[in-house]
C-alpha cells in the first residue's frame, strides 16, 4: 500500500493548498471525523482504522479521517487520506484533544466534497460540521460511540438536585444533537437501550469487528514466552485492556481481586494508559497489580490477550467494548459488570459470567466461579462466536449499506 504525506515538514491545513482528491472515480466517498481519536487511545481508533483498511482493497469506496492532533498533518493511505489537526489537550481526557480548527475543517470538505460524513463525537465536532456543510447537500450521520450523560453526570437516585439538573440537561442537549441527523448508528442493544427512553430512535445497529486472524486463539501455544516477555507471572491470570479512565471503573475490580487471588491464586494486569493510573497504583491493592504500558504494536496486543486466561471488563457504560470482541476473537472468555456493551457480548456469546455494578463481592465471587469453570470450553465457545458473528468484512459490508440506505432517502 502506498503513503505519502503532503506537504513536510509542515503544513497549514487551514490556508495551504490541499493535495488532489484521491481516488476521484470512487462512486462512494465517506469522511469520518472524531475527537476521541489519540495516540494511546483504544476502539474508536481501531474502527477507524479498520474501516480504512476495508476501503484500501475496494476502489469504488473513498475514505477520509478527520481527528485532531499536536500539529497539522495530511496522509494519505491506499484509498484513504487522513487530516490531522492541531488542537489543544482536553483537562483530564488524556490522549485526546479538541477540534476547534472550524475553517481547516470547512475547507476540508468542500475540497474532499465527500457523499456522507459520519460524526464520532458529540461535543463541538457536530456544530464545526454542520456549520462547515451548510451549503452542502451531504447527510450526516452519528455513531454512537460515548454514553455522554452516563460518562458526564451519571443518573444517581442519591444525588444532589445540582446533579440531577446537569443529568436532565445533558439528555436534552442529546435531544438537540439528534436533529443534525437522519441515523445514528449503534454497536450494540445497549447503545439502543441508551438512547431509545430519551426518544432518540432513528437507529440502527451494526456491531463492531474483529481482526479474526491477527486476534486467535493461536498466539496461546506461546503464552509462557509472552508471559516472560512482559514480566507476568505463572499464575492464574486475569487482564483489562484500555485507559484508566474513571468511567471504566477499575477500581471496582480491585476492590474485589484480593478474594480472589486468595481463592484462586489469580493475579490482575491491566494493560494500557490513561488518568487514573496514579489512583490504581495508590489502590490498597495496587501493589499486586501488574501493569502494562499501552501497546502500539497489535501483535504484541494479541499475544498478551491470548495469555491471559479471563478478560475483565468493568465499564458499565461501555457502547461496544471492542477489546472485549477482541479477547473472545483470543479464545478467552469475560468477566463482565452487568451493564454495557460487553454485557451483551457475554450475554450473545455464553462465554463469560456477570458480576454486579459497583459491587466488589459480586466482583469475587463470579471471577471465583469464572475461573473454576472449563476455560477451554468457553475459550472454544468465544472463537466461535466472533468468527460467526463479527469478522471485520462483515460488519463493513453491512455499515456501508446503512450509508447507502441513508444516501437513497436523502
Amino acid at each position: 500500500m502506498g503513503v505519502a504525506v503532503h506537504p513536510q515538514p509542515r503544513v497549514h491545513i487551514g490556508e495551504g493548498a490541499l493535495p488532489p482528491r484521491l481516488r476521484p472515480q470512487a462512486s462512494l466517498g465517506v469522511l469520518d471525523i472524531t475527537e476521541w481519536y489519540g495516540d494511546t487511545s483504544g476502539g474508536i481508533k481501531t474502527y477507524l482504522r479498520e474501516k480504512a483498511e476495508y476501503v484500501a482493497s475496494r476502489p469504488w469506496l473513498r475514505h477520509i479521517l478527520v481527528v485532531p492532533g499536536d500539529r497539522d498533518h495530511i496522509r494519505d493511505a491506499g484509498g484513504g487520506r487522513t487530516y490531522r489537526l492541531h488542537g489543544p489537550p482536553i483537562p483530564r481526557q488524556r490522549p485526546y484533544r479538541f477540534m476547534l480548527a472550524t475553517r481547516s475543517v470547512s475547507r476540508i470538505v468542500q475540497h474532499e466534497r465527500p457523499d456522507l460524513i459520519e460524526i464520532g463525537s458529540p461535543f463541538i465536532v457536530p456544530w464545526i460540521v454542520r456549520h462547515a456543510t451548510r451549503a452542502l447537500d451531504v447527510p450526516l450521520v452519528c455513531f454512537h460511540h460515548t454514553n455522554l450523560p452516563e460518562q458526564f453526570a451519571p443518573r444517581d437516585a442519591a444525588a444532589g438536585v445540582l446533579h440531577r439538573v446537569m443529568h436532565r440537561a445533558v439528555w436534552d442537549y442529546m435531544r438537540r444533537l439528534d436533529r443534525l441527523f437522519p441515523l445514528t448508528i449503534v454497536a450494540s442493544r445497549a447503545g439502543a437501550r441508551d438512547l431509545n427512553p430519551a426518544g432518540i430512535d432513528r437507529i440502527e445497529r451494526v456491531p463492531l469487528g474483529v481482526d479474526l486472524q491477527r486476534f486467535t486463539p493461536a498466539h496461546r501455544v506461546h503464552s509462557a514466552l509472552t508471559r516472560a516477555r512482559h514480566g507476568l507471572p505463572d499464575a492464574p491470570l486475569a487482564g483489562y485492556v484500555g485507559r484508566f479512565a474513571r468511567e471504566k471503573e477499575i477500581d471496582v475490580v480491585l476492590d474485589g481481586w484480593a478474594g480472589v487471588e486468595r481463592a484462586t491464586g489469580a493475579r490482575l494486569v491491566l494493560i494500557g494508559a490513561g488518568p487514573m493510573e496514579r489512583r490504581l497504583r495508590a489502590h490498597r491493592y495496587g501493589a499486586r497489580v501488574i501493569f502494562v504500558p499501552y501497546q502500539h504494536d497489535r501483535d504484541a496486543l494479541a499475544d498478551l490477550l491470548a495469555a491471559l486466561d479471563v478478560y475483565v471488563a468493568p465499564g458499565p457504560i461501555e457502547t461496544f467494548g471492542l477489546s472485549a470482541l477482541e479477547a473472545l476473537a483470543s479464545g478467552v472468555p469475560v468477566l463482565s459488570v452487568n451493564r454495557g456493551g460487553v454485557a451483551d457480548l457475554v450475554t450473545d456469546s455464553g462465554a463469560g459470567r456477570l458480576f454486579e455494578w459497583r459491587t466488589p463481592a459480586s466482583v469475587t465471587a463470579q471471577a471465583v466461579a469464572l475461573l473454576r469453570d472449563d476455560l477451554a470450553t468457553l475459550g472454544q465457545r468465544a472463537r466461535a462466536f466472533a468468527e460467526a458473528e463479527h469478522s471485520w468484512e462483515t460488519v463493513f459490508d453491512r455499515l456501508f449499506a446503512v450509508y447507502r440506505r441513508v444516501l437513497r432517502r436523502a
